[in-house]
């Protein structure tokens, strides 16, 4: 997909659908930071004028207008740049993340368990992030969470944050499927070993950029397997971000002609075009 396609694919209000119909904040944020990568700025700022419509009191962001509760999309946001979405909203944006977690983290549920006399599971000894606040955290969250902390962490270091993120990413390698790579979160399902998911795992992988782990090094194996057999085009794009960001993409590789179904994945793709460059949205 070009930039001209993403150009004619913005809505009137200034953000992106999915598909067609009304504006949500994931696709939104994509596009927006597809068209930073371009130096297409000018829809940028109205990409980034619709977000704040989203923004709630709490710091978080809603995935839809319509909708008033704070969700994963956080992460999303804080990815921008902070010149872009502004420093008050993008601070309110990293506090929601350092204050979230999954409820089976949280006091309460682990008082519940201890009264029930139930045995706490290895895995859920580091806490990770919920898609919505109240329910349990899952792997594809996380790693979104990590990758927006990270990238704070680097332009203004905090131990707060990087605790945050070290909780974060033992999580997940706490959560590997037994083959290598990732699911949603399930290392288990009705006793049979879960399978990894393309997706997912990449995105783990990318969360992981700099750990040294056999979990990460089984997972690489996985991901470079699933890349030369998935016909997904959002597989292919979390694939791809996650083996550069332990330096495991070939050089010039270049993706399949696997049709994008989503403004999501079209923009994703972009951005991981921009990242085989050198040019880091995610990291930078």
């Amino acid at each position: 997909m070009s930039i001209e396609t993403l150009l004619s694919g913005q809505n009137r209000d200034g953000g992106w659908p999915y598909v067609r119909g009304g504006s949500w904040t994931e696709p939104t944020v994509y596009a927006v930071l597809a068209l930073t990568a371009s130096g297409e700025t000018q829809a940028a700022a109205r990409g980034v004028r619709w977000i704040h419509t989203t923004a709630r009191r709490d710091g978080g962001w809603a995935p839809y207008a319509g909708v008033e509760q704070s969700t994963w999309v956080t992460a999303l946001v804080t990815l921008l740049p902070v010149g872009l979405v502004g420093k008050s909203s993008h601070a309110g944006g990293i506090e929601w993340l350092l204050g979230t977690t999954g409820k089976e983290s949280t006091g309460l549920y682990r008082l519940r368990e201890w009264m029930l006399g139930n045995a706490r599971p290895a895995e859920l000894e580091f806490p990770g992030w919920p898609w919505f606040p109240g329910t349990a955290a899952w792997v594809g969250p996380t790693s979104l969470a990590i990758l927006a902390l990270e990238k704070e962490n680097r332009r203004k270091p905090s131990r707060r944050i990087a605790e945050r993120i070290e909780e974060g990413r033992r999580f997940l390698l706490r959560r590997p499927c037994r083959q290598g790579g990732w699911n949603h979160g399930s290392v288990q399902d009705l006793a049979y070993d879960s399978r990894p998911y393309p997706e997912t795992t990449g995105m783990a992988l990318a969360a992981l950029r700099g750990v040294h782990s056999p979990v990460v090094d089984r997972a690489l194996e996985v991901a470079g397997g699933f890349l030369g057999e998935c016909h997904s085009a959002d597989a292919l794009n979390w694939l791809r971000l996650g083996l550069i960001a332990h330096g495991n993409l070939a050089a010039g590789y270049c993706p399949p002609e696997v049709p994008c179904r989503t403004l999501s994945e079209s923009s994703l793709d972009l951005l991981v075009a921009e990242e085989q460059k050198g040019r880091s949205l995610f990291w930078g």
